[in-house]
């Protein structure tokens, strides 16, 4: 691949790495490494051996925002044509992805590890909205994603005062899952990743999906919603299958199906 800005692993069975490569620009984000980074994590999804990806950077930088090189210049329409931190190519991706940050995640890609459904930091982690310093305001889902994980006052500092969160701010507040000294966090990330792609393919999809429906739907139809991915657990082979191990006393032989 031309000019190619990610680099891609497959560290243990089951589990796919996208890693963004720009070391010289701190991992900044533009509209070629994004497009090389959806088309990774969508062959990795069209994938059947893979059941959970990683996207990560350096133990320097996650990414420290997007381009201003490449944005300086771009009108509200331009950035309508071509959005790169429009992020709607990973929302489509079925699989669980695990964002493992480590250094900056600044800007956009503070706002594109919040769109992955775990985050794992290491101890060095910073987080933060910065685009208020340049006369603009996050565009990728920060005021909305970052609210809903620290609540309103975390957030408006944030954006507002150019806070930045440490991993342990970060992990207190519910933005992250776990962390991990810099030199473990992306093999524990890894462990992370292996562990749900060993788990039932179906039942797994059907978990993310339910969990990232609690989002954006009140409680009651949040419950209704559930109870369809419940019941649709119990149309598969993977049910049959899991109960009768647990019954025989023996480990599931999971097929995915």
């Amino acid at each position: 691949m031309t000019d190619t800005l990610i680099l891609t692993e497959i560290p243990a069975p089951g589990v796919a790495v996208v890693r963004l490569n720009r070391p010289e620009a701190l991992n900044a984000l533009n509209g070629v490494l994004m497009r090389q980074v959806f088309d990774a994590l969508e062959a990795f999804d069209h994938d059947d051996t893979i059941g959970c990806m990683i996207i990560t950077g350096s133990d320097k930088a996650f990414a420290a925002g997007a381009d201003i090189k490449q944005m300086v210049e771009t009108d509200a329409v331009a950035m309508m044509r071509d959005d790169f931190t429009d992020w709607s190519r990973l929302r489509r991706i079925i699989k669980p992805v695990i964002a493992a940050v480590s250094g900056w995640a600044l800007g956009g890609g503070c706002e594109l590890a919040m769109s992955c459904d775990l985050l794992i930091a290491s101890e060095t982690a910073k987080f933060g909205q910065p685009e208020v310093g340049l006369g603009i305001m996050p565009g990728a889902g920060g005021t909305q994603r970052l609210t809903r994980a620290v609540g309103k006052a975390v957030a408006m500092e944030v954006m507002l005062a150019d806070r930045k969160l440490t991993a342990a701010e970060a992990l207190a507040a519910g933005l992250v899952s776990r962390v991990f000294p810099v030199e473990t966090y992306f093999d524990e990330a890894v462990k992370i990743a292996a562990k749900i792609a060993s788990q039932p393919g179906i039942a797994v999809r059907l978990i993310k999906d339910a969990i990232n429906k609690a989002e954006e739907l009140p409680l009651s139809e949040g419950l209704d919603y559930e109870k369809r991915n419940f019941y649709l657990t119990f149309t598969t082979e993977d049910k049959r299958e899991g109960m009768s191990a647990f019954i025989e006393k023996r480990a599931a032989q999971w097929k995915h199906r």
